[in-house]
């Protein structure tokens, strides 16, 4: 018996994570959406529904500890199974080494790293059961960082870093596990970017890019990796920037 694939979206209220959502869900999978807006995440829940989709959502935290555990325990109840997991949730904060507090540094970690570490640590026994997949947002700071973004920077290399270690890990235990890096995505984050800049053009052509990227593309690239034709990527980080990322 065939089972519907379940998948867990973080930091599924807006943007990425609302059009991987979106994917998903019109790719036949049930997908349990977390994130701390509980308006914006009813509201996708309902247009997922629409579309005859199935899914759920919990509005949650995943700073804090204890929070992994309680958004598993949710899917397994909700749905009985995980087989996918998609680590989207986090922001960090931009600004001045010099000036940058170690409250915004324990910040930047506690979501996009510790967060997708620890989510991905309490559903590894469940992806590994259905031999699923792992697929950590994170963006081109990793490989290429910037003054103002050195928080953002590090973090991204941080997860750049445990993809590398949880896919040697999965090839061992069934789990599949890959990173993009999306670079200039059209996001409210990107608009209040844009601002710095006469129009889109400007941007455009200073950046080196094809253009500015849309949701949609990076949610097209994980439905790719976690369907069957994705498979024998593993231990992959894909730069989704247009060009941005210039360096090997």
């Amino acid at each position: 018996m065939r089972h519907t694939r379940v998948a867990i979206v973080t930091g599924a209220s807006r943007g990425i994570g609302r059009a991987i959502a979106l994917r998903l869900a019109r790719d036949g999978m049930a997908v349990v959406a977390t994130a701390r807006d509980e308006a914006a995440l009813n509201s996708l829940i309902a247009e997922i529904k629409a579309g005859g989709g199935k899914a759920a959502w919990t509005p949650l935290d995943l700073r804090w500890p204890d929070t992994p555990s309680t958004l598993v325990e949710f899917a397994l109840e909700t749905f009985g199974r995980i087989d996918i997991v998609v680590n989207n949730a986090g922001a960090t904060r931009r600004g001045d080494f010099l000036t940058l507090t170690d409250d915004d540094w324990e910040d930047g970690f506690a979501l996009k790293f510790f967060g997708a570490m620890r989510l991905t640590r309490t559903a590894w026994l469940q992806l590994e059961k259905n031999s699923g997949s792992v697929v950590f947002i994170s963006g081109i700071g990793g490989r290429t960082p910037g003054a103002e973004f050195a928080i953002g920077g590090s973090v991204n290399a941080a997860i750049l870093s445990l993809t590398k270690a949880l896919a040697e890990r999965g090839i061992q235990e069934g789990v599949q596990v890959n990173t993009i890096n999306p670079g200039a995505i059209r996001t409210d984050r990107f608009a209040n970017r844009l601002r710095n800049y006469r129009n889109e053009e400007e941007f455009v052509r200073e950046h080196g890019i094809v253009r500015v990227g849309e949701p949609a593309d990076v949610a097209d690239l994980v439905a790719y990796i976690v369907g069957p034709s994705g498979r024998f990527l593993q231990g992959s980080i894909i730069d989704l920037d247009g060009g941005e990322t210039k360096t090997i």
